[in-house]
């Protein structure tokens, strides 16, 4: 089975993930892949509050987190953007056992061969998003729309 994508030096940051074949809507991609942790377990080995930028952590649900840097595969290295190619999916285990669900990269439109693969990381820090965080977590996708952070927005306080 040839191979679909490959890692190599991305326009938009460090490496990227590109496209060896044209990918049509709705192509799986990938499975992300890494060692599983608990958050508890995450927190600690990586306590940084958001200060480096630079992750390949994974929320998978409430209980783990997938960690790419481990026993990661190069799905890990398929870059954010505001306009993104693709979205991550999470399969969860049908007998019910939260260790066991998955994550995948799937395409949201066709995605030509040569072209580079993103997705919107959608990363949530507790933390107020300081002009010093939201520099850290500086967006570089170049798209038309983009928001200039990796950061998802907070959500406002409803109003009574």
């Amino acid at each position: 089975m040839p191979r679909k994508i490959a890692a190599r030096r991305s326009p938009i940051h460090g490496t990227g993930v590109f496209a060896l074949v044209d990918l049509p809507k709705g192509t799986r991609v990938i499975e992300y892949k890494g060692r599983l942790l608990t958050h508890r377990q995450a927190d600690r080995l990586y306590a940084d509050d958001g200060e480096t930028g630079h992750t390949f952590l994974f929320t998978l649900n409430d209980r783990y987190i997938v960690d790419g840097n481990v026993d990661g595969n190069v799905a890990r290295w398929i870059n954010h953007g505001c306009d993104p190619s693709c979205e991550t999916v999470i399969e969860e285990d049908e007998g019910g056992d939260r260790r066991r669900d998955r994550i995948f990269v799937e395409t949201v439109r066709d995605v030509a061969a040569g072209e580079e693969l993103t997705y919107d990381y959608h990363i949530t820090l507790e933390v107020p998003h300081t002009a010093r965080l939201k520099k850290i977590w500086t967006c570089r996708c170049g798209a038309a729309n983009c928001t200039g952070t990796m950061l998802a927005p907070k959500r406002g306080r409803r109003k009574a």
